[in-house]
């Protein structure tokens, strides 16, 4: 299998594609080659990537360096299963080798996750290219899409982890989080720069209750550093009121999924650590990558509509946050009034993060469903 990756959003599409990759070779016994233009951020969250080599293995997987669209292949070259992440251009010459196979290999363009209701009718559509047949698949949160990436051990994995307070000290500790801050709401903070992080912080400052913010190094750079007062690289941390700021280097993805089990509320963005957020089963609140006419806000109420529902109802103070965190309707009280009304339904949006949970795991999981559907695409050629 080749899995063609192009880094737009410096860590959603290469986390996406690296947790794929490995699942699908660790899980399944399927050679994969991914090809990723930006090994730089790839490194981030697999720091075993050397950046000055064109072709590696890491984790079973090899990893190829894609510097650009020249190159002459041959069949030979071509992987039996070829995905495009979200319908990235692969090398013309590797296009022109793959119609020289016989059989063609599958040809499948991963797309983006969203819970807009048109992605099931378009779920393993085919569309002619080249005299092929390619076949885009979506992810998403209904039995009619390809559901969401799922290693198969993630839920023993988690309960474990969770289960085991003491791990969970030790895991916080190596970041400089003190008993006291443990015994505070932990809160991770992964979003887009144009957040409105520094009302946030405020609002935890002069809170009533006591806040542990975990936030990667160089994420909301400006609000961090005016808070610390310092350059917010790793590790530096200040306390202000009720809140105190940590930063955190970055970390593996396994790491990092540790990190949203320990806290308590999580703040993610993008389509990966969105995903992350899930399987963890705590409240979260997403900050969706922004689109060209504010499409991106079209995706953000659909997912509301699905996830923020309860036997109860609407939870109101969910999408009002959500809304405000990505630009769309502003509170009128801001986050002074938006994180206390959170803190109220809590209890509600807990219950509801672990019903979701359990909702989503009766879709499979991307990996597996991906292959089976490759498979019966690869036998009906």
């Amino acid at each position: 299998m080749a899995i063609f990756c192009k880094v737009v959003d410096n860590y959603g599409d290469i986390g996406i594609c690296w947790r794929l990759a490995r699942q699908l070779q660790r899980e399944h016994g399927v050679a994969v080659t991914l090809w990723v233009d930006d090994l730089i951020s790839f490194r981030r969250i697999c720091p075993e990537i050397d950046v000055a080599l064109v072709q590696q293995q890491a984790a079973g997987v090899t990893v190829r360096y894609w510097c650009d669209q020249d190159g002459v292949f041959v069949p030979e070259d071509i992987a039996d299963i070829v995905i495009e992440f979200f319908a990235c251009d692969i090398p013309p010459g590797y296009i022109a080798a793959m119609a020289q196979c016989s059989p063609h290999p599958v040809w499948l363009n991963l797309e983006g996750l969203t819970a807009e209701e048109w992605v099931e009718g378009c779920h393993t559509l085919p569309s002619s290219r080249h005299g092929m047949q390619k076949h885009f698949f979506f992810p998403g949160f209904t039995g009619k899409t390809g559901g969401l990436l799922r290693e198969a051990a993630l839920e023993q994995r988690r309960a474990a982890f969770q289960g085991d307070p003491a791990a969970m000290a030790v895991f916080l500790a190596q970041f400089g989080v003190t008993p006291a801050e443990m015994a505070a709401i932990k809160v991770s903070l992964f979003c887009y720069p144009h957040a409105p992080v520094a009302q946030l912080l405020a609002a935890w400052q002069q809170g009533s209750e006591r806040i542990t913010c975990l936030v990667p190094e160089g994420v909301a750079f400006d609000a961090v550093r005016v808070f610390i007062g310092d350059d917010a690289a790793a590790v530096a941390s200040r306390t202000r009121g009720n809140l105190t700021l940590r930063v955190l280097p970055f970390v593996p993805q396994d790491d990092y999924d540790k990190l949203l089990w320990a806290c308590d509320v999580n703040f993610v963005r993008g389509e990966d650590s969105f995903v992350r957020a899930q399987w963890a089963g705590k409240p979260f609140i997403w900050h969706i990558y922004p689109q060209d006419e504010n499409l991106h806000h079209v995706k953000l109420r659909a997912f509301l509509q699905r996830y923020a529902v309860d036997a109860d109802g609407t939870i109101d103070s969910v999408g009002a946050a959500s809304e405000d965190w990505n630009g769309g309707l502003p509170a009128e009280q801001g986050w002074a009034g938006l994180w206390p009304a959170l803190q109220a339904d809590m209890p509600r949006i807990a219950a509801r993060a672990a019903d979701w949970q359990m909702q989503m795991l009766q879709n499979g999981d991307l990996a597996s469903n991906l292959l089976a559907f490759a498979h019966a695409a690869s036998s009906a050629e």
